[in-house]
């Protein structure tokens, strides 16, 4: 994965040009969102924190959002686990800290607020990691999809609950319901335990 973002805490370039445009995935419309530099989000479009498109440009020809396009419509049809495209989110130091790590996690692999954390460094900051998990503009490609509760239950997720159970589905876990307190199921049979 290309991560091309510059950590830092300066907001983003208020005269930054930035395109987007709308795609179709099996769970819902995408809107997608480029930099001159990257992948800059990646929200389903019935998402709370989906921003206004009013200062961005309609874009349907962008490389980088053909690019995620692309990827994306490769990842649902089974075809893709690596995601490729140049990502430029805008984040605080610690939030791409969260965010790298979570680039890290490969296809499938699961991890809870609390060993992230421990990853980045802050063993006791599993209440900060879920603020920078919470706050991750790219669905899917920076896949806060794959954080779990430690006892396996399936938590939040921006995008709702029914898309993070057909995600970590689509990777191979399986949850029987769409509760935030569902544990994973493990190998179809049994639930494991607490």
């Amino acid at each position: 994965m290309v991560y091309s973002t510059v950590v830092s805490n300066k907001p983003a370039d208020p005269n930054e040009r930035l395109v987007y445009r709308d795609i179709p995935t099996p769970l819902g419309d995408m809107r997608l969102v480029a930099s001159p530099k990257g992948l800059r989000g990646a929200w389903f479009s019935d998402q709370e924190l989906l921003p206004s498109a009013e200062d961005w440009i309609l874009a349907q020809s962008d490389p980088i959002l053909e690019q995620a396009r692309r990827e994306l419509e490769e990842w649902f049809a089974g075809q893709r686990r690596i995601f490729e495209v140049p990502l430029d989110p805008v984040g605080t130091t610690f939030q791409h800290q969260v965010w790298h790590a979570l680039c890290d996690l490969e296809f499938g692999v699961l991890t809870s607020y609390g060993a992230l954390a421990r990853t980045v460094g802050r063993p006791k900051g599993a209440q900060a990691v879920g603020g920078a998990v919470g706050r991750n503009p790219i669905s899917i490609i920076i896949p806060c999809h794959r954080i779990i509760g430690a006892d396996t239950s399936l938590t939040g997720f921006g995008g709702g609950l029914p898309r993070k159970q057909a995600l970590l589905a689509h990777e191979g876990n399986f949850y029987r319901s769409r509760s935030a307190s569902a544990r994973r199921v493990c190998d179809g049979q049994a639930e494991l335990p607490w």
